[in-house]
């Protein structure tokens, strides 16, 4: 949503700090919050005016005519405010039809003032600009604003003037008052603008000899520019509307909400209501609720919500987890239903999203049952069937009654089912596999273009004899009879040029900004299967990278479609393309459209993009209406024109553009605001009629680039659409421009219409449903009036949206009776070969893995150590020790483990500067050598001879502990092999003169080890070594690789072969390597901190010994 309702409080806050005028506001920051928790001394000493002035009291929760209720205490000191609110206070109200409590006051100063001092103003937003009303009568009997109040109109990007506000608002304003008032109006007006408001009413605003006061004020601001105006706004609150309490678990949605990519909406309308909906699309979601409403189910339906957008399975099982919380509270004695419904997707993975909400049924099970839950399932798009398959087979391992529907079940079908208005079928059809496009039950490998591609409603010649038609002037004789082929034109008029009527044929051509492959692959599929003879993908614009080719798939074979760091070399390289599709992030969205309206040969543009600000979409439209230019979207899913041309992953995957006819053009063109809605809507019509000619989905923003007018006109003025179906919704007055074209005879063609959102008015609260504009702000902008409207101008409306399909179906027979439309022969289309991705996504193919891997998974949500989540890691406090553990020896070790191997890496960190690996570490980075290359030269010299102990002694000392050697016979057999004693030796250390690494450690093992036979074992090897030789000591090396394996062998958690193997394949190593890792690191930040040149090593220490016969 975009437009949010904020308090009075943070209204006045915002205006007293940024507002920019010469009038003197007064009783800036003077205001008091009230609640039930309110300690009266604390207030009073936070504001001690209260003890000083009179007061008004009233409550500040978004109620409307709160003088006219009773609601404003006048004229009071803080004892008469106090017994003010002691009836009030935390009592339940009725505020139309809305029942709250009372639970929020503001007090602010009492203002004394006359009847002439006070004055009325309102900024509001529309499409063409932003409205100024002003009347110069104010106060509680305003009246009818509207009529009264003299009105200015502020269009798009212009600057309200303090001559306009003179001349066309303050006709009737006293002159000693104008001044005053031109300098407020206007610095209002821009601190609207500035702080993204999209709605701000003072009433009433007193004038008097002292300054400015606005006593009250009600204001609404766009929630979309929160990353524009985050630093004057700061953190704000958007109270719920009177009548509806404010739920935690919607606050935690909407920070889901405001943290994915995906959309994941929440309204709790009654949490003890039976019927619970969780619903994909936010067009959707007002369908299922219409139907719930309308088969009577509105006093028990409990929530409002969507989720779409494609979130993952985490996100949708944190959704859903959060529903069946909800629903399972309270039980209801007629047992509850959930509604898990919607529309055909275009691009959400089905399955994915619903093996989340399956994973959040299984944790609920317990709870779903005790309260007799039963759960309908209706779902289409990308993967659907495994996604149904998955939700059936959780209902019979489970136990709970769970209904699955898909595609060939009416969309709102299964509300009828749970309400218990129609029977449930026993085996509903199965529905084709997402993978039958695989195959083709026509022979022929291809079909010719033509015939697949001319329209179903084109008149067919009977026989070779019928007389050819003059062709249409300036249109190509060989394509006029096919109006999809005409080429795209545009007409120039005066100063503005006349957008084209037809904005897709075959030929048409499209840059995608943003690396969407997988949208892009799609729109290759779709030109491929409608026979197109080139891609209409030319060029992708992606700033983040240079420029370079992309691999895509042209049916069997692949092509490379080029890729450009900017627009300017795309659109230079590629004067056909004349469409962009926009898949930029909202806060790119604006800029990069800006930039692209500056080319002539664009002449439409799609922006997927939700959540632009509407100032900055009204400012697009203002530039694309200059250059002639179509913008479809904000909020889209795009387009489509069966046969020629479609908009991103507009229309879903392949299964479905076959099943519902999308590579062939019909008769019927839609329009919508919706895009998962226009999906359904290709299911209903290609099910009623012979298909689709063209589909657009505007977008369901406040201000959508392009109306439903604009389309509805050009598929007036397209002979190859017979009908027209347009679904619309609450909010907004476009649809009455669709009631005035028909009764002014400019449209003519059948025209079936239905706005979704009828339930709206049966709701005691205001809802704002999924989509930002879908929101009644006056009477005549609900459905129920927009429906009427359109049935009185001679529209085709049914009585609901379960009747649409059979309204379209009775339209289009009629059509066919008199032969408006005379239905074509169906010719398959050529198959495509599915991806290799989709198709192993799909279980249709197997081949074995290139790698394995077993201690990590990073592809959930969360990242996974050895089948332990990273929170749980945190949350156990298990150290590096026990990360290590976990992707090392894929074991929870106990705790003195952990810290053991945590000392080990401490006492192996570092050596001092002399040895091998420091060394080369030192020189390389003196080299100038970076940091990897440093370290990796210190590494390489690890082995037998310098740190690669470990594993040999370990080795070593093993195989003669497991032979049952004496220590005695052990030392006599390495002296006799002439071996050295792995772990045995140090150059400065000995028996007098003890390593305190070696001492440190002993302390702990002995300590804290359940048994150490291998570490005795060397210990007695000690004795005999030393005995001949002071320094034959057991070294660090030697004393964590025996002290390893007792770990290994007596920890408890490895089987003996196990902890062998671990020695075996040098996993002990891994200790010294590790560890020393962080001194070489630190050597090599040593030696760029000193700034140490280029180490040369001096003759003097070098002794050259070269052969007589060289010598001199």
């Amino acid at each position: 949503m975009s437009a949010k309702a904020i308090s009075e409080q943070t209204g006045k806050e915002f205006l007293y700090k940024h507002i920019c005028t010469s009038a003197a506001v007064q009783n800036r920051f003077r205001y008091a919050n009230v609640t039930s928790d309110t300690d009266w001394d604390r207030l009073t000493q936070d504001h001690p005016w209260l003890l000083t002035e009179r007061l008004v009291v009233k409550p500040d929760q978004l109620i409307k005519c709160r003088g006219k209720l009773g609601l404003v205490g006048v004229n009071l000191d803080l004892v008469g405010v106090q017994e003010w609110l002691k009836p009030r206070l935390m009592r339940e109200t009725t505020v139309a039809k809305a029942k709250g409590i009372l639970k929020n006051f503001l007090i602010e100063p009492f203002v004394a003032h006359t009847q002439e001092e006070e004055f009325y103003i309102c900024i509001y937003a529309t499409r063409e600009g932003d409205h100024v009303l002003f009347h110069h009568e104010g106060g509680v009997d305003v009246g009818d604003v509207d009529a009264k109040a003299q009105r200015l109109l502020v269009g798009v990007d212009d600057k309200l003037s303090e001559d306009s506000v003179k001349e066309q608002l303050f006709m009737h304003v006293p002159e000693d008052k104008k001044e005053v008032l031109v300098s407020f109006v206007v610095g209002l007006f821009n601190l609207y603008e500035d702080l993204y408001f999209t709605y701000l009413e003072i009433n009433p605003l007193v004038v008097n000899q002292d300054g400015v006061f606005v006593l009250d004020m009600a204001a609404k601001i766009d929630a979309t520019a929160d990353y524009i105006c985050k630093a004057k706004w700061g953190d704000v609150e958007f109270p719920p509307p009177f009548g509806r309490e404010a739920y935690p678990e919607e606050a935690y949605i909407a920070d889901l909400d405001a943290k994915s990519g995906a959309s994941l909406k929440l309204t709790i309308l009654n949490p003890l209501g039976r019927i619970w909906t969780m619903v994909a699309g936010g067009g959707a979601s007002v369908v299922y609720s219409d139907t719930i409403c309308d088969l009577g189910g509105v006093d028990e339906l409990a929530n409002y919500g969507e989720y779409s957008g494609a979130p993952s399975e985490q996100q949708t099982y944190d959704y859903a987890k959060t529903i069946l919380s909800l629903m399972t509270r309270e039980k209801h004695h007629e047992g509850k239903v959930l509604i898990i419904g919607g529309s055909i997707a275009n691009f959400t993975n089905v399955a994915a999203t619903f093996k989340g909400i399956v994973r959040a049924i299984k944790d609920y099970q317990g709870p779903l049952k005790e309260n007799g839950v039963t759960i309908f399932v209706r779902r289409g798009g990308p993967n659907y069937q495994e996604g149904l398959r998955v939700m059936g087979e959780v209902g019979k391992t489970t136990g709970i009654p769970i209904y699955v529907f898909g595609t060939e079940t009416h969309m709102t079908a299964i509300v009828g089912m749970a309400l218990g208005h129609q029977p449930i079928p026993n085996q509903p059809p199965v529905a084709a596999h997402t993978a039958n496009f695989l195959l083709n039950s026509s022979t022929n490998s291809a079909t010719p273009a033509s015939t697949r591609t001319a329209s179903f409603s084109e008149p067919r010649a009977a026989n070779d004899a019928t007389l050819a038609k003059k062709p249409t002037a300036g249109i190509p004789a060989a394509t006029s009879h096919y109006p999809w082929l005409w080429p795209v034109k545009e007409e120039f008029t005066g100063d503005c040029y006349v957008k084209a009527t037809m904005l897709f044929s075959r030929n048409t051509k499209a840059i995608m900004w943003g690396m969407q492959t997988r949208a892009v692959q799609g729109m290759l599929d779709f030109d491929y299967v409608c026979s197109r003879d080139e891609a209409s993908v030319a060029a992708i614009v992606y700033p983040f990278t240079g420029d370079h080719k992309q691999k895509f798939y042209w049916g069997h074979k692949e092509i490379l479609i080029p890729v450009y760091k900017n627009m300017a070399d795309a659109m230079k390289k590629h004067p056909e393309v004349d469409v962009l599709i926009s898949f930029a992030s909202l806060r790119s969205a604006f800029d990069s459209t800006m930039e692209t309206m500056q080319y002539s040969q664009i002449h439409t543009i799609a922006i997927i993009a939700e959540g632009i600000p509407e100032a900055q979409t009204r400012k697009l439209i203002k530039r694309a209406d200059e250059n002639g230019i179509t913008i479809i979207g904000p909020a889209t899913v795009g387009g489509i024109k069966p046969g020629c041309f479609k908009i991103g992953n507009t229309g879903g995957m392949l299964d479905n553009i076959l099943a519902s006819n999308l590579y062939r053009p019909g008769s019927v063109a839609y329009v919508s605001r919706s895009g998962g809605m226009s999906n359904e809507l290709n299911n209903i019509i290609s099910h009623a009629t012979d298909g689709v000619y063209e589909g657009v989905a505007i977008g369901g923003d406040r201000y959508p680039g392009s109306t439903f007018m604009d389309h509805v006109i050009r598929y007036q003025d397209t002979p190859g659409v017979k009908m027209i179906v347009m679904l619309g919704e609450i909010g907004g007055t476009e649809e009455y421009k669709i009631c005035q074209g028909i009764k002014d005879g400019r449209i003519t063609k059948p025209v079936v219409c239905w706005c979704i959102g009828t339930c709206a008015t049966m709701f005691s609260s205001e809802v704002q449903f999924g989509h930002a504009g879908a929101c009644a702000n006056q009477a005549f902008e609900t459905a129920v009036a927009k429906n009427q409207a359109l049935r009185d101008a001679g529209a085709f409306v049914p009585k609901s949206f379960d009747e649409l399909g059979d309204v379209i179906r009775t339209v289009y027979d009629e059509l066919v009776a008199n032969g408006t439309i005379v239905p074509a022969q169906e010719v398959p289309p050529p198959t495509v070969p599915m991806d290799y991705s989709w198709a192993r996504e799909l279980g249709l193919i197997r081949k074995p893995a290139s790698f394995m891997t077993s201690i990590c998974d990073e592809r959930g949500q969360e990242l996974i150590y050895a089948g332990m989540s990273i929170t749980e890691v945190f949350k156990e406090e298990m150290g590096l020790g026990g990360v290590l553990g976990l992707l090392w020896f894929q074991r929870r070790l106990p705790r003195y483990a952990c810290q053991f191997i945590e000392m080990c890496l401490m006492v192996t960190a570092d050596h001092g500067p002399a040895v091998s690996g420091a060394h080369n570490t030192i020189v390389c980075a003196r080299a100038g050598k970076d940091l990897i290359s440093s370290l990796t030269s210190g590494l390489l010299t690890i082995g037998d001879r310098f740190g690669g102990a470990l594993d040999a002694a370990a080795k070593q000392f093993s195989k003669a502990f497991d032979s049952g050697m004496l220590p005695m016979e052990f030392v006599n057999k390495m002296k006799k092999d002439g071996k050295l004693i792995m772990g045995i030796g140090h150059r400065v250390k000995s028996i007098n003169n003890p390593d305190m690494r070696v001492q440190i450690l002993k302390d702990f093992v002995k300590g804290h080890f359940p048994a150490t036979p291998m570490l005795d074992y060397a210990l007695d090897v000690e004795k005999i070594t030393t005995s001949k030789k002071p320094n034959l000591i057991l070294n660090v090396d030697g004393f964590i690789g025996v002290a390893f394996v007792d770990l290994l062998r007596m920890c408890g958690g490895f089987t003996r072969d196990e902890a062998d193997e671990f020695v075996e394949i040098g996993a002990l190593n891994g200790i010294f390597v590790l560890g020393r890792s962080m001194g070489f690191i630190g050597h090599y930040l040593d030696q760029k901190r000193l700034k140490q040149g280029l180490y040369r090593h001096p003759w003097d220490d070098i002794s050259y010994v070269l052969p007589e016969h060289m010598s001199m």
